[in-house]
């Protein structure tokens, strides 16, 4: 599949991506730890941390296999895992209208995912305004529990 460039209203600093059956909350998800992390999982769905409550550009791509991970071209890395049990799956902001939100044929299956941020030093005093941006990669793989490859410090 093709890469996606969207844009999602990061309303509570965080965006979803999920299959669209899932029955997870994520709610009691974020705890401190995946505050941290900027990554929280649930059953069929998964919860990305950005660091602007605005709206921000996302790449969403489909790969093969699992990339390397280039830390130097991020501030952040962290992977998790999604189980897409029949689809679509649904990436959008967690205030957005569900049935207005992207869709994707995907077919059912265990994914890795990989949230890696880029320009999270580049928010404005108020924090409104920045050149960060989030790439979120998927690939065929076993469940893995959540783990930071580059933590940010902020």
């Amino acid at each position: 599949m093709p890469s996606h460039r969207l844009t999602l209203f990061a309303d509570y600093h965080q965006f979803y991506l999920q299959d669209e059956a899932a029955t997870g909350d994520l709610a009691s998800a974020w705890d401190e730890a995946a505050t941290l992390r900027m990554l929280a999982v649930s059953e069929g769905v998964v919860g990305f941390g950005t660091a602007r409550n605005m709206p921000v550009p996302v790449t969403l791509e489909w790969l093969p296999a699992e990339p390397e991970a280039d830390l130097a071209a991020f501030d952040h890395m962290v992977e998790g895992s999604v189980v897409i049990a029949q689809g679509p799956l649904v990436v959008a902001g967690c205030t957005d209208y569900f049935p207005d939100a992207a869709r994707f044929d995907v077919p059912p299956g265990t994914y890795r995912v990989r949230l890696s941020c880029a320009g999270l030093d580049s928010l404005s005093a108020d924090g409104l305004e920045g050149d960060d941006h989030y790439l979120v990669q998927l690939w065929p793989g076993a469940l893995r529990e959540p783990a930071v490859l580059k933590q940010h410090p902020g």
